[in-house]
């Protein structure tokens, strides 16, 4: 493939990501998970099967959570993207982040971004969710390491955490 080819195609696409404006110069089909770990330097979407089916890669898209991997970036044109990076404020990790951390939620770290993402999806529509309903809520994606104990917990640590405040 000539240079000339190989630019053929690019346009340039704004959205929103983590608050802050982004344009980036990418093919329009190219996948969101791509754009965000190889041009934003957001790495913590991961991608595992690349097929929309571990939720390695979620992120939230105008609130909706998305597996990146199978979004093309133009669909994100003029939307608000939302990666694990973006919840932390500064310093200070999100409610679901502490709690994944304390119960144990965490292991490989493969799915632990998309967890997150998922859960934190869940408790913004129902903030007291029942155990069946957490789990349910991140039945669409997969862990090989904790047997998912300990992430429902986090998840409910975390609903418990956001009603007391």
């Amino acid at each position: 493939m000539t240079g000339s080819r190989e630019s053929h195609g690019v346009v340039e696409i704004s959205f929103s990501v983590n608050g802050e404006a982004k344009t980036v110069r990418a093919h329009p089909m190219e996948r969101l998970l791509d754009v965000l770990r190889q041009q934003l330097n957001l790495t913590g979407a991961k991608e595992g099967c690349g097929e929309g089916e571990c939720g390695s890669c979620s992120v939230l898209m105008d609130g909706v959570l998305v597996n990146s991997c199978l979004v093309p970036v133009l669909q994100a044109a003029g939307s608000s993207v939302v990666t694990i990076e973006g919840l932390a404020a500064g310093e200070t990790l999100h409610v679901l982040q502490e709690a994944f951390l304390e119960c144990g939620g965490a292991q490989c770290g493969i799915c632990t971004p998309g967890m997150i993402l998922a859960a934190c999806h869940l408790l913004e529509g129902n903030p007291e969710p029942t155990t069946e309903e957490i789990r349910e809520g991140l039945s669409g994606n997969l862990c090989r390491c904790t047997g998912y104990s300990q992430i429902v917990e986090a998840v409910a640590e975390a609903a418990r955490r956001r009603m007391a405040a």
